[in-house]
């Protein structure tokens, strides 16, 4: 007899589990809003409706059917959701980067590795003034870059470098595979 009781205990569980999962898939999110979302989302109930979705009491202790919960009668449901005031804190400012904004790469060094670049695919560039373009694997003399008073260039061991000092357009040539190829850096202040 004990054995039969449990089992109907626990069928009865089983199938009040079965069905609030569904309902609670379609509920609202259990984490709550930003304050600034909070206000967005809510709103203003005219005095005879009735929200879509309506909170249950948990079961007592005394129902037949356990796990299974039931609205309290003469209560009218509320909204579980509260807006907490703003206070006086000042918003907090939009983060500063110290990478330069765009395309543009900055006064900083690029490598490029021409045994392992296709250079028809790189067309143009963009520097800050100070800028280094280093070309890795090319001889002495190969490299060109126009006009000249825009660049510092050097040679040592393979590697060209090429330092942007003052803002403009070069027009860098290299020289690979009986073809050659031409990028067009700008510069910028």
């Amino acid at each position: 007899m004990r054995h039969r009781k449990i089992r109907q205990i626990a069928a009865a569980g089983t199938l009040a589990l079965i069905a609030t999962i569904p309902l609670a898939a379609c509920g609202d999110p259990a984490v709550s809003p930003r304050p600034g979302q909070a206000a967005a989302n809510e709103t203003p109930a005219a005095s005879g409706q009735t929200p879509a979705s309506v909170p249950s009491a948990p079961a007592q202790a005394g129902d037949p059917q356990p796990g299974v919960a039931r609205q309290p009668a003469g209560q009218k449901p509320e909204k579980t959701r509260t807006v907490k005031p703003t206070t006086s804190r000042p918003a907090p400012a939009a983060p500063t980067s110290t990478k330069p904004t765009g395309t543009c790469h900055g006064a900083v060094r690029y490598d490029l590795d021409l045994q392992n670049t296709v250079l028809d695919l790189v067309r143009s560039m963009c520097f800050h003034t100070g800028g280094v373009l280093r070309l890795q694997g090319i001889g002495p003399g190969l490299v060109t870059a126009t006009p000249g008073s825009l660049v510092s260039q050097s040679y040592e061991g393979g590697v060209v470098d090429l330092r942007f000092v003052r803002p403009g357009t070069v027009t860098v040539t290299i020289p690979q595979d009986e073809k050659t190829y031409t990028i067009t850096v700008v510069v910028v202040s």
